[in-house]
């Protein structure tokens, strides 16, 4: 090829990497946080519909969950972080009257009532809960001077118990676990000082066996499990003992896709949702749970960058607990799995099935472009 066009082609690829940019910053779309996203998703797609012994319905149900989760964070990527600085006390006060209504109406699900039925799909509202709690907490300490003082603090407090205490009457133990661990990381990226944080330490270890005495029956027996599996072993220790059995039956390499045992055969239970990383660990061996944890890893990196760039308040402290939530779900839920955490109910974010979760993962993702395309587009 002559010289000239040589330079006319590698012109002409300049021209088109640059509009193909340029597009990608209008829409306010981090392209690194969303192939990492994609990659993910599809990874999870094989390992649902080998989860589910390749169940087409929920194949396909998983398809249309990812469609309408994608499109949701794109939308919500297009919103300027001032929208949701607005709208934060609105949403927080929706998503209380919520969780109220599902304590009262609720679709009982396995002893738990923590699903509005509302005709075409289920909705969890405590899963809304992880968006407002960070969006009215970010909001409030937006116009407070920060570091924040013992009266904003204690009312930091009032608005992290509120959700947390709901969520527990469900029960959904994983879900109030997170949201506090979120309202937590808010107090602490605010500036709270120590005397406050070794205060809170020392009434929650003075507390505990307060706590104990409240919680419910099966919690405790999680717990008691966690500390030795083998005590019951066809009971409460059941899942945590399959679930090692999976893991270790997978080698370096695995089994192979759909060919693992312990979820076709029906001795792993809920392995199309809490205990999916179980099939893909046997599935996929040693090599493939790195591979994935790499993919998660990838995905928290970009977070935590994206938090690092925002320029206020109200984005930075959005961000951190935005990029919490998610770091915690994914290691809550592979530490459970492996033993080494007590089993909570929580699903593995944007693998397990599962509609909610799926959808508030994505619209949290969602929230990140957000502060990072209307950062990039202040700064230019």
């Amino acid at each position: 090829m002559p010289l000239q066009d040589q330079l006319s082609e590698r012109f002409r690829r300049k021209q088109s990497g640059t509009q193909y940019r340029t597009l990608l910053q209008v829409l306010h779309i981090d392209i690194t946080l969303l192939l990492s996203v994609v990659l993910l998703m599809t990874v999870g797609l094989f390992i649902l519909y080998s989860a589910s012994n390749q169940s087409s319905a929920i194949f396909s149900q998983g398809i249309m969950h990812i469609g309408l989760a994608l499109l949701i964070m794109i939308v919500l990527a297009q919103l300027s972080p001032i929208t949701y600085s607005r709208w934060s006390l609105t949403l927080f006060i929706i998503s209380l009257l919520l969780l109220a209504l599902v304590l009262v109406i609720g679709h009982i699900d396995k002893g738990a009532q923590r699903w509005l039925n509302l005709g075409l799909f289920r909705f969890q509202p405590s899963e809304l809960m992880k968006l407002s709690l960070p969006m009215m907490l970010a909001r409030y300490y937006q116009t407070s001077n920060l570091p924040p003082k013992f009266k904003e603090i204690c009312i930091g407090i009032l608005l992290i118990l509120l959700p947390v205490l709901l969520t527990l009457k469900e029960p959904d133990l994983g879900t109030a676990i997170i949201l506090l661990i979120a309202g937590g990381g808010i107090l602490l990226f605010a500036g709270i000082q120590w005397r406050y944080i070794l205060g809170t330490t020392f009434v929650a270890v003075i507390s505990a066996p307060f706590l104990w005495r409240v919680m419910h029956d099966y919690q405790k027996q999680r717990i008691l499990t966690f500390l030795n599996p083998a005590r019951d072993p066809l009971g409460s220790g059941y899942h945590i003992i399959q679930s090692k059995i999976a893991i270790g039956s997978g080698g370096l390499f695995g089994k192979g896709w759909l060919q693992g045992t312990q979820s076709h055969l029906h001795f792993l239970p809920a392995h199309a949702t809490d205990f999916i990383f179980a099939v893909f660990g046997e599935e996929f061996g040693f090599i493939g749970c790195v591979i994935l944890l790499l993919i998660y890893l990838a995905i928290v990196a970009r977070c935590i960058y994206i938090t690092s760039q925002a320029q206020n308040t109200y984005t930075r402290l959005l961000a951190g607990a935005l990029s919490l939530i998610f770091f915690t779900s994914v290691f809550i839920n592979i530490g459970m799995v492996c033993g080494i955490l007590p089993v909570v109910g929580l699903p593995l974010p944007l693998v397990s099935y599962g509609g909610s979760s799926m959808v508030i993962t994505l619209a949290s993702l969602g929230l990140l472009m957000s502060i990072h395309g209307h950062q990039q587009l202040l700064s230019h």
